[in-house]
């Protein structure tokens, strides 16, 4: 039986239809600070945030009415969705504003819970309506196990993206360099990023049953 809730697909889930701009529309330009930093050739200032870090495009897959659209991606998030819902802290299940008194609550895996002190994220906030769909929902989660977080202090810390370099035959992804960095990073001019990160500084842990909607 199919219920209200399996019909529900989280917003920053990527859809079918929805890709990554071609790597030919990459280029190196010159930025404010004078030093040379990965580009789009065509740039608007919207591929850029607000810290001037380069966001990979990706295409979106929209209804008549401006909401993401098509089969759901399951193991893919949207790029700029996630953006989105983890700057304006949003319900990454609704896209609704999350409520901040008493704390925002935040989902991660289990094992990366290791002990007090800071913890960086790239999960965006749920509400209480949605979190344990939210969990059941993301195939990393439910495959290794997830925790609730309530957090009191959660500044911006930086990006997860993908590094690049000119050489010989062009621009390069360099593999494996997909990390969370601060936007103060020396390097980040030659980042393509997709995934904004928050930095848990104070926390509890809790249980999801113990949470009213």
């Amino acid at each position: 039986m199919t219920t209200a809730a399996d019909l529900v697909i989280p917003y920053i889930t990527a859809r079918a239809g929805e890709e990554a701009d071609l790597l030919s529309h990459l280029c190196v330009r010159q930025g404010p600070d004078r030093q040379q930093r990965l580009a789009y050739v065509d740039e608007d200032p919207r591929d850029r945030d607000h810290k001037g870090v380069l966001w990979a495009r990706y295409s979106m897959s929209l209804d008549a009415f401006g909401n993401p659209a098509g089969r759901p991606q399951w193991r893919l998030v949207h790029p700029l969705r996630q953006r989105v819902t983890m700057h304006l802290l949003r319900c990454q299940v609704c896209a609704e504003p999350v409520p901040r008194r008493g704390g925002v609550l935040f989902l991660e895996t289990a094992s990366r819970i290791e002990g007090p002190g800071p913890l960086r994220t790239a999960q965006p906030p749920v509400c209480r309506e949605h979190a344990r769909m939210a969990a059941e929902r993301c195939p990393h989660l439910r495959r290794h196990g997830y925790i609730a977080l309530r957090a009191t202090r959660y500044p911006l810390y930086g990006v997860i993206g993908t590094r690049y370099r000119y050489g010989e035959n062009g621009l390069q992804a360099l593999v494996g360099t997909e990390d969370a960095l601060p936007h103060n990073h020396p390097q980040i001019g030659w980042f393509l990023v997709s995934q904004l990160v928050r930095e848990l500084r104070e926390y509890d842990i809790v249980h999801l049953d113990d949470l009213a909607p």
